[in-house]
């Protein structure tokens, strides 16, 4: 059955074809025959009990000067009446804008089928969903306080400080055991951000790499090993990593089945997680990546699998 395809992301003109989760998305789903639009978070409006949007249609290809061509003109569509699925696909930062998105489209989430779910979109901060898994982790705290987190460094020595809303490695600091800017980097915390920060065990092992693992429907489906560049601690690909083919050990094994069930049951259908030295770090729920570089290491199709669970998905309501 074609489907009606909306795709909430960032502007189409912008996306590097080369390695954009969301682009391979929308080319297997044109693949299958659905019916494209695209349109932006900022076009979401709600008025008299509909959610609305200005949306344009289009066709997708990798090959070619141009990724995209327009079909038709902007028209506002009713997301609930005008679609069958919405991919939420729009980067981060997990701001009140990025919530504002969630809450329109819960209103339309009865009607159409959103993906991922964004009730559990809002209530699954990557740094904050992964604290229900605490055997999972590596010692973590969260924060405001200079005193818990120098008595936390007392304990566990070299510290990693991150906000809990950064992505792609943004704003992440490494604080050795003895370094004097840690009382300064509380402060500027705290003055940059009204919300607690994360302060975790430094895991030097992060220089062999930080796997990448993809997650559909609850089931691991491939992953990459990320390495950070030379001088760094952050391997994210947008802080300048590199990408490598891997498999899953026992451990990291073990950590997919038991969260899978969980993401399942919340209607998380495309997430991406990152282990680092056998410890679950981070959850990513919002817009996650590296499908690209995983089909292109293991010749798998996760795009395509991730089609599978959503007409699934859909047939099923």
């Amino acid at each position: 059955m074609a489907l009606r395809v909306a795709v909430q992301m960032d502007p189409i003109e912008t996306v590097n074809t080369a390695g954009d989760s969301t682009f391979a998305l929308m080319l297997k789903a044109q693949e299958r025959g659905h019916r494209l639009w695209h349109y932006l978070a900022t076009d979401l409006s709600y008025e008299a009990g509909r959610v609305r949007t200005r949306a344009r249609p289009l066709t997708v290809r990798r090959d070619g000067s141009r990724h995209f061509d327009w079909t038709g003109e902007t028209q506002v569509i009713d997301i609930g009446h005008d679609t069958d699925v919405v991919l939420m696909r729009q980067d981060p930062p997990f701001d009140m804008a990025y919530i504002t998105a969630t809450h329109l489209l819960e209103r339309a989430a009865t009607e159409t089928l959103v993906v991922n779910d964004p009730a559990e979109v809002r209530n699954a901060p990557e740094k904050l969903f992964v604290l229900g898994f605490p055997d999972l982790m590596p010692p973590t705290l969260v924060t405001r306080r200079l005193d818990d987190a120098v008595e936390f460094r007392a304990r566990h020595g070299a510290v990693v400080v991150k906000p809990l809303y950064g992505n792609a490695g943004s704003a992440v600091f490494h604080i050795g055991e003895s370094d004097a800017n840690l009382p300064a980097l509380v402060e500027l915390f705290s003055d940059v951000w009204h919300e607690p920060f994360m302060v975790q065990k430094f895991l030097p092992d992060v220089s062999a790499g930080d796997k990448r693992i993809v997650l559909v429907d609850g089931v691991a489906t491939g992953a990459i090993n990320r390495l950070p560049k030379a001088g760094e601690i952050r391997s994210n690909l947008a802080a300048g990593g590199s990408a490598q083919a891997t498999d899953l050990s026992p451990r990291e094994h073990e950590i997919c089945l038991a969260i899978g069930p969980e993401l399942k049951r919340r209607g998380l259908v495309f997430v991406g997680i990152d282990v680092i030295a056998g410890y679950l770090t981070e959850i990513n729920v919002t817009s996650p990546t590296g499908i690209v570089a995983i089909d292109r290491f293991n010749g798998t199709d996760t795009p395509g699998l991730i089609w599978d669970a959503i007409e699934a998905r859909h047939a099923a309501r």
